[in-house]
C-alpha cells in the first residue's frame, strides 16, 4: 500500500515574472536599435541624392562638351537622357529636382550635393 504519493507537479510554462523580464529585455534592445536604423535610413537617403546630384552634374558636363555649350546654356532633357541612366533622377523621396544651366550646381529641395553632404535635414 503506498500512503505517501509523490505528486508529479511538473511546471508547465512561464511565470509571469519570467515574461515581464523577457519583455523588459526586448524593449530595453528595442529603445537602443531603434534610433540607429532611424540615422542609417537618413544618411542612406542623403547619400543616394548626392550621388546622383553628382550624376546630373557629370551628365551636364559631358553635354556641354559634346554640343559645345558655354557657362549659362541648359541641355535639353533629350539631351540629358543620352549622358545619364535614369534621367529624369529617381529620388529615395518626394522634391524638386532642378538640373539648372551649365556651370551652376544641380539641386535637390533647393540644396546641392555639397549642402546635402553637411545637412541631411529634410528626407
Amino acid at each position: 500500500m503506498k500512503r505517501f504519493q509523490k505528486k508529479n507537479n511538473k511546471r508547465k510554462g512561464f511565470t509571469l515574472v519570467e515574461i515581464m523580464i523577457v519583455v523588459l529585455i526586448i524593449g530595453i534592445l528595442l529603445a537602443i536599435a531603434v534610433p540607429n536604423f532611424i540615422t542609417a535610413r537618413q544618411n542612406s537617403r542623403a547619400q543616394t541624392v548626392v550621388a546622383t546630384l553628382e550624376g546630373v552634374e557629370g551628365a551636364k558636363d559631358q553635354c556641354a562638351m559634346d554640343k559645345g555649350l558655354v557657362e549659362g546654356d541648359e541641355c535639353s532633357d533629350d539631351d540629358m537622357g543620352n549622358f545619364i541612366k535614369n534621367y529624369p533622377p529617381k529620388f529615395p523621396v518626394e522634391g524638386d529636382f532642378a538640373k539648372n544651366a551649365i556651370g551652376s550646381a544641380a539641386t535637390f529641395k533647393g540644396k546641392t550635393a555639397d549642402e546635402w553632404r553637411t545637412d541631411k535635414s529634410g528626407l
